[in-house]
């Protein structure tokens, strides 16, 4: 199954809104430090309302503790970096089980580094005069569509429970 991760998330409501879709499609989601707020402020647990039990949290103290356990917990997986202007269309682009969904920052972005190193990237196509998305309506698009395209909500959709 996919996993989302927020590489040095800024604001509070985004990665709590976050947290919330985590939790409802049962994906893990990774924290990449330093975050621009605190894990327990107010606007962050308001946002994921009262789901944050049910979200698998990993919390990492910087990018290079992120992508050594990465590679440890999840052997074969893909870190795959989304960009508001670089990369493949989300609806072209070929996901795999294992993959690493990767949201930069709100105000600036994943870094050059980061995309060098992790070629595989994805963007979702939008209007040119709109520069980008909020980061929890991007973590949505991106993280449905990987779910769909590696057969996860298939699976839902059969199920009587309609959870996974």
């Amino acid at each position: 199954m996919p996993s989302l991760a927020l590489f040095e998330p800024e604001i509070p409501p985004n990665t709590g809104n976050v947290a919330r879709l985590c939790a409802a499609t049962d994906t893990p989601l990774h924290l990449i430090e330093p975050l621009g707020f605190s894990i327990d402020d107010k606007h962050l647990k308001r946002a994921g309302l009262d789901y944050w039990p049910h979200v698998r949290l990993h919390v990492w103290p910087g990018w290079d503790e992120f992508a050594a356990g990465i590679g440890v917990s999840c052997p074969g997986a893909r870190i795959v970096p989304t960009s508001a202007r670089q990369g493949k269309a989300v609806h072209e682009f070929v996901f795999q089980p294992d993959d690493v969904l990767l949201l930069g920052p709100e105000t600036r972005g994943l870094p050059k580094e980061v995309h060098d190193a992790h070629p595989q990237c994805v963007r979702i196509p939008i209007c040119g005069h709109v520069r980008s998305l909020n980061l929890s309506t991007a973590a949505g698009i991106v993280l449905y569509a990987a779910l769909a395209g590696t057969g996860e909500l298939d699976r839902w959709a059969t199920s009587s429970s309609n959870t996974p």
